[in-house]
């Protein structure tokens, strides 16, 4: 797949979408070890004079150990005709299984960022600030119960965005 370039006034995505129904990958390493992982929570928006994506990482995903030891990390977005790839991505770890393989996705490298080629939108991001989510911090306290059963609380990272890359067709 080929890759444009395109400037945050040209995207035109409806980002409640994007995200919440046809979710993303958030990808993260380099050319010799990376993982990826599902997710159907964030946001875009402007944020100390910045573009910027925000996502929220449970402790106990492998892809959070390659989003914090690395300054950038992608965003992607895809058709859906890959939505079991992504439901793939979303339940098997990468410490157990091969999953990138096992997805059929194939690994694309921008700036030395891993995402893949099969993406219709690429996000290159470049971490900002990172923050744990912590239950005394909630004011909806419904949210706590609902979401955190087990008291794995996110990390919030909110990250300037480097780079919009959408495929060429």
């Amino acid at each position: 797949m080929k890759f444009k370039e395109i400037t945050a006034e040209e995207l035109n995505i409806n980002p409640f979408t994007k995200i919440g129904s046809e979710w993303m990958l958030i990808t993260a390493g380099n050319r010799d070890k990376f993982n990826t992982m599902t997710a159907s929570w964030g946001g875009v928006g402007v944020f100390w004079g910045k573009n910027v994506a925000t996502c929220y990482i449970r402790p106990q995903r492998y892809t959070k150990e390659f989003v914090d030891s690395n300054d950038s990390f992608t965003i992607s977005f895809y058709k859906p005709e890959y939505h079991s790839a992504l439901q793939l991505c979303g339940s098997v770890s990468g410490r157990d299984r091969d999953k990138i393989a096992e997805s059929g996705l194939t690994p694309y490298f921008t700036d030395g960022v891993p995402a893949f080629e099969e993406a219709s939108l690429i996000l290159v991001c470049r971490k900002l600030y990172r923050a744990p989510m912590k239950p005394e911090d909630f004011i909806a306290k419904e949210n706590d119960e609902k979401f955190y059963p087990n008291k794995d609380y996110h990390d919030l990272y909110i990250s300037e965005i480097t780079k919009i890359l959408i495929a060429e067709e």
